[in-house]
C-alpha cells in the first residue's frame, strides 16, 4: 500500500511554527516511503477563517519547498459529502438526532461532576422512540460503543488505551446541519486514502472518537503518530500570540527556508550528534518512530547559528530577491550603491540573517545617514584629521579603485604617521557609514566606489574641523 500523509491547517491566523514541523514530518514520512503528501485546508470555521490566512499557508508551503502531490483540498467545498456520510450513519443506526437544549446538557454535566464522574452528555436521546419536541433544532450525535476499548499503537507515543465507556456520544452535525471537526476529519482521511496521520499530541483525545467512526463505516484505520508540542523559552506551550510562533516572522527576518527546516527536523528527532542535514539527508534518514515523546523548546540562538551556516552557501538569487524587496520598501535606489551580488559575497559571512545583512548594508545606498554622535565624538577628533586628509588626497589620486590598492594606501598612510591601521580605519569607517561597524575598510571603500568614498571622507574631515572650532 502506498504511504499517504496529509497536512491539514486551519486558515484562522498565521501559520504556526508547530504546524510547519507537523507538515515537515508528514512530508518527510511520505517522501521517505516514496508515498504521497496531501494539503488540506480545514476552513469550516467560517467566522474565523480568512482568504488572507489561506494565501499565507500556500505561500509558506511554497517558500519552504514542502510540495504536495494532491490538493489543496478545501473542506468548505465538501459539505454535501459530509451530509451524505452523516445520513449514512443515521440510517445504519450509528448516529441519532438529539433534541436536548444546551441548558439540559449543561445540567447533565453538572450532575455528573457532583457524582465524581466526567462531565458529559448522558445519551438521553440515544434510543428514545417518542416524538421529539417541535421547537428544538436537533444536533446529530454519534453512537459511541458502550463498552470495549480503543487501542492505539501510536508511532510516537506507543500503546495508548481508551475505554469507550469514558467517551460520550459526540456531536457530528450541528443544529444548522454543518458537520463538526471530528466528522469532517474522518471523512476526509477516508476519502483521500490517508494511511498515516501525523499531528500534534493535543489531538490524541480525538483519535479514539475518530477510530470509532471509521469502524462504523467499515473502512481501514490509518496509522497515527502524535508528536509533542513545541514549547517557548519559558517551557510553556507556544501560543499563536507569541511572535516566535509565526512562520512569517522567520520569512520576514530573512531566515533561509532550508535552515528553518533543518532546525525543525531536529526539534524532537535526532540522528546521533549530527546537526546539519541537507533535504536529501532528511528524506533518507527520517524515521517517525524516532521522534521523542517529550516536548522540545524553541532555541532561537541555535536557529541563528544554523542560518548563519546556510548563509555561507546561499543561492545568490535568493539573497538578491530579499535585499531588493527590503531596499524598495525603504525607498532606497539600488543604482546608488554596489551590485548586490558583490555586497552579498562580502557580507554573508558576517551576519546571521538576510535582514541583518540588509540592515548592516543600508549605508551603501543611503547618503542621508546621520552620525552616531557618541561614536563620532570618540573617533572623529583633531588628532586624526591630518592622516585622514592625506588619505583623502592619496585615494583621490588612485586610478585603479580596487580593495588591494586601497589597502596599500591605508598602510602607507599609517606608516607615514607611525600609527596602527585601526587608528585610521575606525575614524574612516565612522565617516563613511555613520557608525563603527562595516566590513573590512578596504572592501567597504571598494564597494562604496571612489566618488562616494571621497565625498563621505571629506564630510568626516569637515565634521572634525567644525567641532574643533566650536
Amino acid at each position: 500500500m502506498t504511504t499517504k500523509t496529509r497536512f491539514a491547517p486551519s486558515p484562522t491566523g498565521s501559520l504556526h511554527i508547530g504546524g510547519v514541523r507537523t507538515a515537515l514530518y508528514s512530508w518527510l514520512h511520505a517522501r521517505h516511503h516514496d508515498g504521497k503528501f496531501v494539503l488540506r485546508i480545514e476552513d469550516t470555521d467560517l467566522k474565523r477563517s480568512t482568504n488572507e490566512a489561506t494565501d499565507t499557508i500556500l505561500k509558506c508551503m511554497e517558500w519552504l519547498g514542502l510540495d504536495y502531490d494532491e490538493g489543496p483540498y478545501y473542506q468548505t467545498q465538501r459539505t454535501l459529502r459530509y451530509r451524505e456520510v452523516i445520513d449514512e450513519l443515521i440510517s445504519t443506526d450509528n448516529a441519532y438526532y438529539c433534541y436536548c437544549t444546551k441548558e439540559e446538557v449543561n445540567k447533565m454535566r453538572d450532575e455528573a461532576m457532583k457524582r465524581g464522574e466526567k462531565p458529559r452528555y448522558n445519551g438521553f436521546w440515544r434510543d428514545r422512540k417518542e416524538s421529539p419536541p417541535s421547537d428544538v433544532d436537533p444536533v446529530v450525535r454519534f453512537k459511541t460503543p458502550l463498552d470495549g476499548q480503543i487501542i492505539i499503537d501510536d508511532l510516537v507515543q506507543g500503546k495508548v488505551v481508551f475505554n469507550n465507556k469514558e467517551l460520550d456520544d459526540l456531536i457530528i452535525a450541528r443544529a444548522d446541519g454543518s458537520a463538526t471537526y471530528n466528522l469532517t476529519v474522518v471523512v476526509d482521511d477516508m476519502d483521500m486514502g490517508i494511511t498515516d496521520v501525523i499531528r500534534g499530541d493535543d489531538h490524541l483525545n480525538n483519535t479514539p472518537r475518530q477510530i470509532n467512526i471509521l469502524k462504523s463505516l467499515n473502512v481501514s484505520i490509518p496509522n497515527y503518530a502524535h508528536i509533542p508540542m513545541i514549547l517557548d523559552t519559558n517551557g510553556k506551550k507556544l501560543s499563536k500570540r507569541n511572535d516566535d510562533a509565526s512562520v512569517l516572522k522567520y520569512h520576514d527576518e530573512g531566515y533561509i527556508a532550508e535552515a528553518l527546516l533543518n532546525y525543525l527536523v531536529r526539534l524532537g528527532w535526532s540522528k546521533g550528534d549530527q546537526e546539519v542535514f541537507s533535504i536529501k539527508e532528511m528524506i533518507s534518514d527520517f524515521d517517525i518512530k524516532r521522534v521523542n515523546k517529550s516536548s522540545s523548546s524553541l532555541n532561537t540562538k541555535k536557529l541563528r547559528w544554523l542560518n548563519q551556516h546556510y548563509l555561507k552557501n546561499i543561492k545568490t538569487s535568493v539573497a538578491v530577491d530579499f535585499l531588493t524587496n527590503f531596499y524598495e520598501e525603504k525607498n532606497l535606489s539600488l543604482s546608488d550603491g554596489p551590485h548586490l551580488e558583490a555586497l552579498i559575497e562580502v557580507q554573508k559571512n558576517r551576519v546571521h540573517t538576510l535582514r541583518e545583512l540588509a540592515e548592516k548594508s543600508t549605508f551603501f545606498y543611503n547618503d542621508r545617514y546621520e552620525y552616531d554622535n557618541k561614536v563620532a565624538m570618540k573617533y572623529l577628533i583633531p588628532e586624526i584629521m591630518e592622516p585622514m586628509t592625506i588619505l583623502h588626497e592619496l585615494l583621490n589620486e588612485l586610478d585603479d579603485w580596487q580593495a588591494l590598492n586601497i589597502k596599500s594606501i591605508f598602510e602607507s598612510t599609517t606608516n607615514q604617521f607611525d600609527i596602527d591601521i585601526g587608528k585610521l580605519a575606525q575614524p574612516v569607517r565612522v565617516a563613511i557609514t555613520g557608525t563603527g561597524i562595516s566590513p573590512g575598510i578596504d572592501e567597504t571603500l571598494y564597494l562604496l566606489g571612489k566618488t562616494k568614498s571621497l565625498a563621505r571622507l571629506r564630510r568626516g574631515i569637515d565634521f572634525i574641523i567644525t567641532n574643533s572650532a566650536s
